[in-house]
């Protein structure tokens, strides 16, 4: 028989009761307390609370604000809410958090499901945005997996979640989380989200797109609308679903859009996306050079361009960075074609061993298995076992069965190429080119490597001629010189393709004539033609040889394309630049640029230079330009041969742009058969004229075909040859009248 309870005993109880509920309640406010106070872990400060650290993509920006590029760890860029559109908005909040703007971090109904749901067994989501923005912006380690972990983190997250919710409001909230989440395929943040899956910017999401990109934070494989679209496409639809229920959609727009497909423009996400790739690594290396040279920092800590979003506004032209890329594409793929054919019947390697051990010995598989200690033996028989490889083509990459020695000598005979556009008033690079596939080849050909320039560093030494009195109309007997050296062989150069008789200076140029370059340097000697080129901004060596008269030197595409600016801006040197300025994430400016020009001629022998370039397109080597390719435009150029065709060279100026184009293998001593198949106007002038005649199609880019302007006060050199045989006629005609 049950003992029925005094009042006594039930007064007791319940005492019991309220003891042990007061007392859990301060336990639980305690252990918050302990929380807050970074007892169980430490959580962020004040401080870090107004300023969360996230992995931000830097941006490399075009002249217009366009993205070129970017560096970073995770592919994040972050924006402002107005950048949002509202569709994301309304799916984030019907599926995640539906009581967002009514909570305060914490969303206690929800949350104490949670609790009772784990208990039996079931996995229930119940962050808030806010809580799940805590765990994305401060948890390094990511979600626990271990239960009482997990229960613990839980609790930190409500922690941050109330300083987040009192230091910012609902709309910054929302933004903070939409730029911090991971949507897959190295897409972080709603931008890059935007733009990885369809090619478009925040602002510009359909409700279908804004669902579907939601519905991928569910589970990042699982809804990948890359991986499993069919999936992806149904959670699209739920969640379109949970906007109607929420009021946030119209029950017809959403019948609508579950009928559409996903439509995704895919455009995977790596380091190497992006146009300029070469630039962009080139202009990585620098920008750590200037902030570490001028001790920029963040508050004492170098910045990192991979994590901390800065953004590098740069001189580059898209368009004009795209079509250098497509005028390479478009004609390498003809000319590696007709390189093969002229070997093809021979040995390439014959004789060769010595550059083919080198190439083995630089290769990253070399290095790799150095490292791994395997022996040389061993590393050898590696070199000539056949192995699955990726190897570049014009025709795309392929997977194939190769030894990698084998694949070392195909790489040997593979074509390179690099290009350079700049305006020359200005000294902005607008184009920039620096190699065929940054992917297979990461060293930059424009800037970081110098090849033999041949008949380009011609006109230096013209220069000097004219600047010493020469007229471009000066006749000159094509026939030998030999220049004596003092302590040295004398120096008669070769000469292949020689006029007869007696030419003038200009049609010498112009049909690229050894012996009257050789005869010029032996007037005005080795040290000013030296000292000129170092003035235009030839920062590699120049000895004062005789043989620099033929470019005997190596230079970079680079220094070339700046010292060819030099004709084209009235004699002044502007040294190319790239960057405007560089900014941090908040928009403060941390460094910027001007250009310095500099004066390296004079303004008269700089035109008389113009009329004798524009003489060498054409009545010369450059006639291809116009004839054969239909670039009409007042354009001056060189084109340049280095000794055994191993180097092709053609350097084109307009009055605002000027441009350099190098063509070789990577080891001089692959070469072309015959100079008709590798000289510079066949190897090097082709990819300038499609770089050209896309630039002039686009009326937007506003590139003049408009003729030099000659100096105002007129020109006292007779660059005219009419009017300066007329001049010599004159004296010998009153010679002979007595006068």
């Amino acid at each position: 028989m049950n003992k029925q309870l005094s009042k006594e005993d039930i007064r007791k109880y319940n005492f019991g009761l309220w003891k042990l509920l007061i007392g859990g309640i301060v336990v639980f406010a305690l252990f918050i307390m302990a929380i807050g106070f970074g007892v169980f872990g430490t959580l962020p400060s004040f401080r870090d609370i107004e300023h969360p650290k996230s992995n931000q993509a830097s941006e490399v920006l075009d002249d217009e604000n366009k993205v070129l590029g970017t560096y970073f760890i995770q592919n994040r860029s972050n924006i402002s809410y107005q950048e949002i559109s509202p569709n994301v908005i309304n799916a984030l909040i019907a599926t995640e958090d539906i009581r967002f703007k009514e909570h305060s971090g914490i969303d206690f109904k929800r949350t104490f499901t949670i609790f009772l749901y784990a208990l039996v067994g079931k996995k229930q989501g119940g962050s808030t945005i806010t809580q799940q923005l805590a765990l994305n912006l401060f948890s390094e380690e990511g979600r626990q997996k271990n239960f009482a972990k997990r229960i613990l983190q839980k609790f930190q997250e409500w922690v941050i979640a109330v300083k987040l919710e009192r230091n910012y409001t609902k709309e910054e909230i929302l933004v903070m989380y939409l730029n911090t989440v991971d949507f897959g395929n190295q897409a972080y943040g709603i931008k890059s989200a935007a733009r990885v899956y369809f090619d478009t910017t925040p602002d510009k999401l359909t409700v279908a797109q804004s669902a579907t990109l939601i519905g991928i934070l569910k589970g990042i494989s699982r809804y990948s609308p890359t991986r499993n679209p069919d999936r992806s496409l149904a959670r699209r639809n739920t969640i379109m679903g949970l906007m109607v229920k929420a009021d946030l959609l119209d029950e017809q727009k959403y019948e609508t859009e579950k009928e559409k497909p996903l439509g995704l423009h895919f455009t995977a996400a790596t380091v190497n996306d992006g146009i300029a790739p070469y630039f962009r690594a080139v202009l990585k290396t620098d920008i750590k050079r200037i902030f570490q040279e001028r001790n920029i920092t963040n508050n004492g800590v170098p910045y990192d361009l991979d994590r901390d979003g800065l953004k590098i506004y740069t001189t580059l032209n898209y368009d004009m960075q795209t079509y250098a890329e497509e005028a390479q594409r478009e004609y390498m793929k003809i000319l590696q074609a007709s390189f093969d054919k002229s070997w093809k019947g021979r040995n390439p390697f014959k004789g060769k061993e010595l550059q083919i051990d080198q190439g083995i010995k630089r290769s990253d598989r070399y290095k790799a298995l150095q490292t791994e200690g395997k022996s040389e033996e061993e590393i050898m028989k590696d070199f000539n076992t056949p192995t699955r490889l990726n190897i570049f083509t014009w025709k795309g990459d392929i997977d194939t069965l190769m030894k990698p020695i084998d694949s070392v000598k195909y790489y040997k005979m593979l074509l390179r190429n690099a290009m350079m556009a700049m305006d020359p008033q200005t000294g902005f690079v607008k184009a920039w080119v620096g190699g065929i596939s940054y992917e297979h080849f990461k060293y930059d050909q424009v800037k970081m490597g110098t090849r033999q320039v041949g008949s380009t560093a011609k006109p230096f030494t013209y220069a000097v001629a004219i600047e010493n009195g020469y007229s471009p109309c000066y006749k000159v007997l094509n026939e030998p010189v030999t220049i004596e050296i003092p302590g040295s062989p004398a120096w008669t150069p070769k000469s292949s393709g020689t006029v007869p008789g007696y030419i003038t200076l200009q049609k010498a140029l112009a049909l690229s004539q050894n012996y009257i370059a050789a005869y010029l340097m032996k007037q005005v000697g080795p040290t000013a033609v030296a000292t000129l080129a170092k003035k235009m901004g030839i920062t590699s060596d120049v000895p004062a040889y005789p043989s620099i008269a033929l470019g005997s030197f190596d230079a970079s595409v680079y220094d070339m394309v700046g010292a060819y600016s030099v004709f084209a801006n009235k004699g002044v040197w502007t040294k190319p630049s790239y960057i405007v300025r560089i900014e941090d994430k908040n928009g403060v400016v941390l460094y910027s640029e001007k250009p310095i020009p500099k004066p390296a001629m004079n303004e008269e022998v700089a035109y008389v230079m113009t009329r004798m370039l524009r003489g060498v397109i054409t009545n010369g080597t450059g006639w291809r330009l116009a004839s054969k390719y239909g670039v009409k435009a007042a354009i001056g150029g060189k084109t340049g041969t280095t000794q055994n065709n191993s180097d092709g060279w053609f350097m084109g100026i307009s009055p605002q742009l000027v441009a350099g184009v190098w063509t070789g293998c990577e080891d001089r001593a692959f070469h072309f058969t015959s100079t008709a198949g590798g000289d510079g106007a066949t190897t090097a002038l082709p990819i300038f004229a499609g770089f050209m005649k896309r630039v002039y199609a686009n009326p937007k880019l506003k590139i003049s075909q408009a003729d030099f302007v000659a100096p105002k006060d007129g020109v006292s050199i007779t660059f005219d040859c009419d009017k300066y045989q007329e001049q010599e006629q004159k004296p010998e005609a009153e010679e002979k009248l007595g006068f």
